[in-house]
């Protein structure tokens, strides 16, 4: 068994999506990013035993917010195949003309995982630092998702309680920085993820990835480790189950 712990299961990327999470040998948390891909995460934990689902407001999405968007999260939040809030962060890449309005949607977010008391999947594009200056305000845990950073700023995260989501970008041969954090930290701090329908890894770049190639990411972290990809899965399985409190 491995443990996809971030994919998106949408209708709307894939039209073969039953048969995708039938090859999947292994749990999938897929993560919701808006009001319609929340519901869809819903519909899909309550039919799929081996699928697991996170909710939130990604930040690219706060043009579609509504009063009932976290009214939705926080009324789905005790169900029990629902282990995180998320995608949920910053993202200055596109536009930095929203940085108030992200941050603020952000600690709205936080503060609904604090009492529900739930971890959180946290996105961070061009936006670290203020990722990292506003978590260290809360005490909670979760994933940094795809994870694009430094070495010291993934160990200032550990040291918060967040492990690292490690995915295929680790395969791509010009991805030195991720590769070389992974030489550096314990793998009790990593987690293994896909961002399906984004990112397949290599051999498979350039087509639509799906969960099932998480073992392209474990491959690669055994490589880079010098370790056997068995102990790869084994440890980072462990890692899902202990930060999403996973029922397997």
């Amino acid at each position: 068994m491995i443990i996809d712990t971030h994919c998106h299961l949408s209708c709307n990327d894939y039209d073969n999506l039953e048969e995708i999470i039938k090859n999947m040998d292994g749990i999938m948390i897929t993560s919701g990013c808006n009001d319609e891909t929340n519901k869809e995460v819903i519909e899909l934990i309550n039919k799929y035993d081996n699928v697991y689902g996170t909710i939130g407001i990604h930040p690219e999405e706060i043009e579609s917010l509504n009063s009932e968007s976290l009214k939705y999260i926080e009324e789905n939040l005790n169900n029990p195949k629902v282990v995180a809030l998320g995608e949920i962060g910053l993202d200055y890449h596109w536009t930095k003309d929203n940085i108030d309005i992200q941050k603020d949607l952000f600690e709205k977010q936080l503060k609904i995982a604090l009492k529900y008391n739930k971890p959180v999947v946290v996105h961070s594009r061009d936006a670290i630092q203020d990722t990292y200056d506003i978590l260290k305000k809360y005490k909670l845990k979760g994933t940094i998702h795809c994870f694009s950073s430094t070495l010291e700023m993934a160990k200032l995260f550990i040291k918060l309680g967040y492990k690292i989501g490690v995915g295929g970008t680790v395969t791509f041969k010009n991805s030195k920085k991720i590769q070389e954090i992974v030489k550096q930290i314990d793998l009790s701090n990593i987690l293994l993820e896909t961002d399906s329908p984004y990112l397949a890894p290599e051999p498979l770049r350039g087509t639509k990835n799906v969960p099932i190639n998480t073992k392209w990411v474990a491959k690669k972290i055994a490589e880079l480790k010098d370790i056997p990809v068995d102990k790869v899965i084994e440890i980072t399985n462990e890692n899902a189950i202990k930060t999403f409190d996973l029922k397997p």
